[in-house]
C-alpha cells in the first residue's frame, strides 16, 4: 500500500464528536498520519512489531499502523468518547491486525510491554493553560514504553526535543517539517481552517 493509498483509506475515518479544548483534542489529518506511518514502515518500525498510539483520540495513527502489518496495535486515550469513535472507525476501516483500545492517562504510562515497541503520537502541544508541558509528559511515557518513537511537535521544538531525548540516553535520528491542517472546532476559533507548522521526530531510546 502506497502512502497515497494509506491516506485515502484513512480519509473515511470520523473525527471527534465533542472535542475537549483543555485536552487539545484535534484530529490528526489523514495526510500527516499517512506520512508518519509510512516513514515508520520504511524504517521497519511497524511490521511484526507492537505499536502503541499515545493519546490515540479517534484512532487515526493507530489505525494507520494497523494497515501496515503490525503484530498488534494499542491505542491509549483518557477520554471515553473518542474511544467509542475509534472502535467505530476500526470496524469501518476493516484492518485485520489486532487493535486494542485502552482507556488511561498516556502521561502516566498506563501499560507495560515486554516486547520491542514502537510509539506513535500526536500529543497536545501544551498550548492550553490547563495542559502546559503536555508534550514533555508524553515523551517521558514514550521513553518508558518504546525503543523507538515518532511524535508530532510545534515548529521550533528541535532544541527541546534534542535535549529531552539526550538526557534520557536516546537519539533523534530523523526530523522533518510537516503541516497540520486544523478545521474550526470551537466557538473561540475565528477561522474555518488554520495550517500549523509542525515537526515530526523519530527517536531511538536507550
Amino acid at each position: 500500500m502506497t502512502k497515497r493509498q494509506l491516506e485515502t483509506r484513512l480519509g473515511v475515518l470520523a473525527g471527534f464528536d465533542d472535542p475537549v479544548a483543555s485536552l487539545e483534542q484535534y484530529p490528526t489529518p489523514p495526510a500527516l498520519a499517512a506520512h508518519v506511518i509510512h516513514l515508520a514502515d520504511l524504517h521497519n518500525d511497524i511490521e511484526a512489531r507492537t505499536v502503541v498510539d499515545l493519546g490515540t483520540g479517534t484512532g487515526m495513527l493507530a489505525l494507520g499502523a494497523g494497515l501496515r502489518g503490525p503484530a498488534r496495535v494499542i491505542g491509549v486515550e483518557i477520554d471515553r468518547g473518542p474511544l467509542t469513535v475509534a472502535e467505530t472507525n476500526r470496524r469501518r476501516l476493516g484492518a485485520t491486525a489486532p487493535i486494542h483500545w485502552v482507556r488511561g492517562d498516556a502521561t502516566q504510562c498506563p501499560i507495560r510491554l515486554p516486547e520491542p515497541t514502537t510509539v506513535v503520537m500526536n500529543p497536545p502541544f501544551g498550548a492550553h493553560k490547563d495542559n502546559q508541558h503536555a508534550d514533555r509528559r508524553f515523551l517521558k511515557t514514550a521513553a518508558q514504553l518504546g525503543d523507538v518513537s515518532y511524535s508530532v511537535h510545534n515548529a521550533g521544538s528541535q532544541e527541546f526535543v534534542d535535549s529531552f531525548v539526550a538526557d534520557r540516553g536516546g537519539e533523534v535520528t530523523h526530523a522533518f517539517a510537516a503541516e497540520l491542517d486544523l478545521d474550526r472546532q470551537h466557538d473561540h476559533h475565528t477561522e474555518s481552517q488554520v495550517a500549523l507548522d509542525t515537526e515530526v521526530y523519530r527517536v531511538k531510546w536507550a
